[in-house]
């Protein structure tokens, strides 16, 4: 293989991103190494704390069942910032559009990104907008970026998990990117399958009531759960035990997998988190997700079983155990 080609997919979460982010991004632009490495960047300003992240968004279609590129945007950088506990606050917007856009379904997805960002509670405050010739994009690509406050002392991030902790899921997996395959190939299915799309700070206020007995938090997008778990166990140096028989995962989801072989721990996810909490507190962690409405199928579906290893493993249905790793691609390119 040429070195000096990267063969890379598409809006891959899996190996070969990580091999790229290690090898070539964080060495040449980052201070923290590859296992410092969180949904957002916490900085120091004055005696308090700031979350900062950005991200672009390039998923196919540009509208999908249940949202579309611009709410999705939105959400997303709502939820990087809140994964490390922050209050979110601002939000910058940068758009590329390809000559020919339709003005139509550019004012439906500014009015989208408008209804998020106020659900959200979040302003949207600064922009730009580029347009290129045609056949130089592919309609619409969005940048953005957003901060936010950390108003408490408490440590979140993927290298606190520790023994015994339990791990939660505030809901059924696989949605997203089950819905954004259903649009892009136009597959009709007896049960309606939509984005799971959606602002969860909400929910995170709710849980920062835990205190210190909340150690992790992160969104399992790219590479879905199987990837997240598996990047918070590198992180925190632990081993981490699901079992299949807990994991939420609805009917439609379910049927599009079977067909098509797809399994639903690496589908991709966008208003889903995932908590690592002191075992003592698991069950109040359940109880506040399930009163809050982005948590209501909220489940206890592992824990922490071991100190070292990196490990993520599963209980199977009929008793064994498997191991989980980061597939070498994404089965699902640009579903964010």
């Amino acid at each position: 293989m040429d070195n000096d080609i990267i063969l890379l997919g598409h809006g891959s979460g899996g190996k070969l991103s990580h091999q790229l982010l290690d090898e070539l991004i964080i060495p040449h632009l980052s201070q923290n190494p590859s296992a410092g490495q969180n949904d957002a960047a916490l900085v120091e300003v004055g005696t308090g704390r700031l979350a900062f992240t950005t991200d672009s968004y390039v998923v196919d279609p540009i509208f999908f069942p249940g949202g579309n590129i611009g709410d999705l945007a939105v959400n997303g950088t709502v939820n990087d910032l809140a994964m490390m506990g922050a209050t979110p606050l601002f939000i910058s917007v940068a758009l590329i559009l390809e000559e020919g856009f339709g003005k139509q379904e550019l004012s439906s997805i500014l009015a989208s990104m408008r209804q998020a960002a106020d659900l959200a509670g979040v302003s949207l405050v600064t922009g730009d907008t580029k347009v290129v010739p045609r056949g130089k994009a592919d309609r619409i690509f969005i940048n953005t970026s957003g901060i936010g406050v950390v108003d408490h002392g408490l440590t979140i991030d993927g290298g606190q998990a520790r023994l015994g902790d339990r791990v939660i899921v505030s809901g059924s997996i696989g949605d997203h990117g089950v819905a954004v395959l259903c649009g892009r190939e136009g597959l009709e299915m007896e049960t309606d399958v939509r984005t799971d799309s959606a602002p969860l700070n909400g929910l995170v206020q709710e849980l920062l009531s835990l205190g210190g007995g909340l150690h992790v938090l992160r969104d399992p997008t790219r590479g879905g759960v199987a990837t997240t778990l598996k990047e918070i166990a590198v992180q925190s140096g632990v081993t981490i035990t699901l079992k299949e028989d807990a994991l939420p995962v609805n009917a439609g989801v379910k049927g599009v997998c079977s067909i098509l072989g797809l399994d639903p721990l690496y589908i991709a996810n966008e208003g889903k988190l995932l908590a690592f909490v002191a075992p003592e507190l698991a069950e109040e962690a359940v109880r506040l997700m399930r009163d809050h409405a982005f948590g209501k199928d909220a489940a206890i579906i592992g824990e922490v079983t071991a100190t070292g290893g990196g490990r993520v493993q599963m209980e199977t249905l009929v008793g064994g155990m498997r191991g989980v790793e980061m597939l070498s691609g994404e089965q699902l390119p640009r579903i964010c």
